[in-house]
Formats: C-alpha cells, structure tokens, sequence
C-alpha cells in the first residue's frame, strides 16, 4: 500500500516554541521518513485561518508567559475549528501551554484568569512560589508503557468528565502532585507537561502516535 503524504499543523509554532518541544516534530519526521512517508508541516499562528479539514495531524506546544497571552487573544478566533478538528478525531498532541489551552481556562503568573477553548473539561490554578520541576515517570495503563520525561510548570492542571490521564505518576508531581495523573487523552488528544521532548524519550509512543497519524489518514482516503 502506498504511504500517504501527511499534512501537519504546528499551531503557533512561532510563538510557542520553548524548552525544544518542536522536537517532538522532528521526531515524528524522522520516524515517517523511515517508512518513507512525507510529513508537511506548516505553522498557523495569530491572524491566520485554522482549517481542520485540512491537516492530519497538529502539535500544540508551550511557550513564556508574554507569548502566551498573545495567543490566548487570537485563539478564539480559531475555537470551534479546533473543537470540531477533535471532535472528529482529529489527532492532536498538546505540551504544557498548549495542553492548558486545551482546557476551561488557566490562571497566569500574575494572578488573571486566562481563558482556554473549552474543547476539554480541565483547568489550570497557579502555584505561589512554587514550581514542579524535575525528572518523571509515569505508566499508561492502557497501553502498558511507562514514559519519561521531565517536567517544569508552576501550573497545577485537574483533568474533568471524560478525559482520561496520560498516565499515572510513578515519579514526579504530575498533573498537580495530588492526584498521581499526568497529561490527558481524549479521543485522539494526547496533553502532557513532559519537556524534553516528550516524543525524544519516548519511542515507543511516537510510532504509535505515528501509526495513529497514518490510519486515519488512510480512512479519510478510503
């Protein structure tokens, strides 16, 4: 069968783009070029247009507090062309920032609510003098893999109706350092506050990120 070509978001690649999270892209492009599969990625940032009939894949990731306010004014914009991208099953991995916006809202460094698209039922609190940094571990029980990573957020994030945790902290704080989960995933989202990147550590999740991609990608074909 031939491989299809696969088009690819990297949503506000421009702005968000700290801690080398792009890498996860790398990644993924590495590992399709192995099976001989192209993957076009394109940045859609502020101002532009998110068509989520067009892309088979998006990456999320995070950024520093100014950048991200400027993506929370203009992401609006593009609500319910993300909201209906996953509700169609769309596969999508969100890092840090970008699994906060994700959610209901999140609460900045200086103490303002920031809203999110509402597309997932979690939320995000600020930690006061306080932030979650180091090496972690968590296993995914549905898979049965346990990843790495390392982590480095101020934000404490509770996962809502219907979303599932990426995985259950074995090290680490997680999610929030209350309640063992770390990430999401709902439908085809994967969330994570895993830097590193999360896919550079992790292989085994990337090909099945991978295959994911390729299958839908092939029913949408078919």
């Amino acid at each position: 069968m031939t491989q299809p070509n696969l088009k690819v978001c990297h949503l506000y690649g421009n702005l968000l783009n700290t801690y080398g999270d792009n890498g996860n892209l790398l990644v993924l492009s590495y590992l399709a070029k192995k099976r001989q599969i192209n993957m076009d990625i394109e940045i859609v940032s502020i101002y532009e247009e998110f068509d989520p009939k067009k892309y088979d894949f998006v990456f999320f990731g995070g950024g520093q507090d100014y950048e991200q306010v400027v993506v929370s004014r203009d992401i609006q914009s593009k609500k319910q062309a993300l909201i209906d991208y996953i509700e169609n099953d769309g596969v999508l991995l969100a890092i840090c920032g970008g699994f906060q916006f994700l959610g209901e809202y999140y609460i900045g460094a200086k103490g303002e609510k920031i809203m999110g698209i509402h597309a997932l039922p979690h939320y995000t609190i600020s930690q006061e003098n306080n932030r979650f940094i180091g090496d972690i571990e968590i296993y995914n029980e549905e898979f049965d893999e346990t990843y790495y990573g390392f982590e480095n957020h101020n934000g404490m994030t509770f996962l809502g109706k219907g979303e599932r945790p990426l995985g259950i902290v074995k090290k680490g704080n997680g999610n929030n350092d209350q309640d063992n989960t770390e990430g999401v995933r709902y439908k085809n989202v994967f969330g994570s506050y895993f830097h590193g990147p999360l896919l550079a550590r992790n292989e085994n999740l990337a090909k099945r990120l991978l295959d994911l991609i390729v299958t839908k990608k092939q029913e949408k074909l078919s």
